[in-house]
């Protein structure tokens, strides 16, 4: 088998059997075909697609180059869920609690964060002591001790995926349907959940622009996890601001806890929360239908049993759990700058994209790599989209380390104003599977 024939054939938009895709997979993985080859055919699948068929064989391939997880230890049905991110994604900090202290097994493995989007990794690792690399016995062991358990993933699990992202990166051949489904299912397929909630994020900030694309996205991988027998739901979200009023790390572990004493539960960020956790009790077993689910949500909420999950979690990997009651603990900024509005009208936008950035450029996020993250800086958003504010209204403040630059109208610049109120949009945009 050449390489070059599977080339050749996807540049025609011919479909590769599975034999063709693990071979491929298998020499990306271990060096023997060379990395433009890869580059190569990785284009070809840009352009050209791949079918229903041909993405199933990929994320098997994917999830076979490395070992996967075995839960059987762990009773109940474990319920995962995946976000395809954005600025102020922080609803594993919140939802994992919850499920587990609704009685469901909450097993999952998350990344770190690179350029604009942080990562759940990196939220968790602003409290201090928190172990947030655990391997497969320590895993276990928390999913048993407490139904919760976050790490980042280890380089065991689907190998391949590392590999071909970071090819993918480097070559323009992110935005590929197949490619992102078999990139993120490949994972989740190996790291032993039973059942899978997405949250499939659409809008200007969001990786899917536009609610048809996100609508195929979410229909692809619930196609791939329902053909391997796995329970999946897909919910599309929209995504044209940041997330909850906290960007950066240790600020969105604030967020997260103040939500799970019971705070700002009207806002988006604690209704998309609650109704992602209420999806995973009703794969969990622990609810057969939505309002009974999402009762057992807000009673978590309301006695606290949510929090001191958050509580047990933390202090069972070596973190400080003190530090979830008294924030000082956490990493804190050497400064805070206020911005006010210099203009008054109806908040019509927010660019979470532009604000990702500049927390980017405060040093909450990674231009690299290689980058090491200040856990303590970052921006509060004080305003939401329809609000009225008026000049001299605190829009943003920005917590930075001392000496570095803040201009107020790069912050500014991220504002929309309208002399009229704007049409309010649902969060909750379409639902895709069981």
């Amino acid at each position: 088998m050449r390489m070059y024939d599977l080339i050749y054939t996807k540049k025609l938009g011919g479909a590769l059997s599975p034999e063709q895709i693990a071979f491929w997979v298998e020499g990306a993985a271990n060096g023997s075909i060379p990395d433009e080859q890869s580059a190569s055919l990785l284009m070809a699948i840009c352009w050209r697609g791949m079918t229903t068929e041909e993405t199933l064989a990929l994320t098997l391939a994917m999830r076979d180059s490395g070992k996967r997880m075995d839960l059987s230890a762990v009773p109940g049905i474990k319920v995962d869920k995946h976000s395809t991110g954005g600025v102020g994604d922080k609803t594993t900090l919140i939802l994992g609690p919850i499920v587990a202290a609704c009685g469901v097994p909450c097993p999952m493995f998350s990344g770190r964060g690179l350029g604009h989007t942080g990562g759940t990794v990196d939220k968790f690792a602003a409290i201090p002591g928190l172990k947030v690399e655990l391997t497969d016995a320590e895993f276990i062991q928390s999913l048993q001790e407490t139904r919760f358990a976050n790490s980042a993933p280890t380089g065991k699990i689907a190998p391949a995926d590392k590999k071909l992202y970071a090819l993918r990166d480097t070559t323009a051949t992110v935005e590929s349907i197949p490619l992102i489904t078999a990139s993120i299912m490949s994972k989740k397929l190996a790291g032993g959940a039973d059942a899978l909630v997405l949250d499939v994020k659409c809008g200007p900030t969001a990786f899917m622009k536009t609610l048809d694309d996100a609508r195929t996205l979410a229909q692809s991988m619930v196609d791939v996890g329902t053909a391997h027998g796995m329970q999946i739901r897909a919910l599309i979200t929209r995504m044209d601001a940041p997330l909850g009023w906290a960007i950066g790390n240790a600020l969105e572990v604030m967020e997260s806890v103040e939500i799970l004493r019971g705070e700002h539960g009207d806002s988006e960020l604690a209704q998309m929360s609650f109704r992602l956790a209420a999806e995973m009790l009703i794969m969990g077993g622990a609810a057969k239908t939505l309002p009974e689910a999402q009762a057992k949500v807000r009673m978590a909420i309301q006695d606290g049993s949510a929090l001191e999950t958050l509580r047990r979690f933390v202090g069972s990997n070596g973190g400080d759990a003190k530090a979830l009651d008294d924030f000082s603990l956490l990493p804190q900024a050497g400064r805070t700058i206020a911005i006010p509005a210099d203009r008054a009208g109806y908040v019509s936008a927010l660019d979470g994209r532009a604000l990702g950035l500049l927390a980017m450029d405060l040093g909450a996020g990674r231009k690299d790599q290689h980058d090491v993250l200040d856990l303590g800086v970052g921006i509060r958003v004080h305003v939401k989209v329809g609000q009225r504010i008026e000049p001299g209204d605190m829009v943003f403040t920005a917590y930075t380390k001392a000496g570095h630059p803040v201009k107020a109208e790069a912050y500014l610049a991220t504002l929309g104003l309208a002399s009229d109120r704007p049409e309010a949009v649902p969060w909750l945009l379409d639902t895709i599977g069981c």
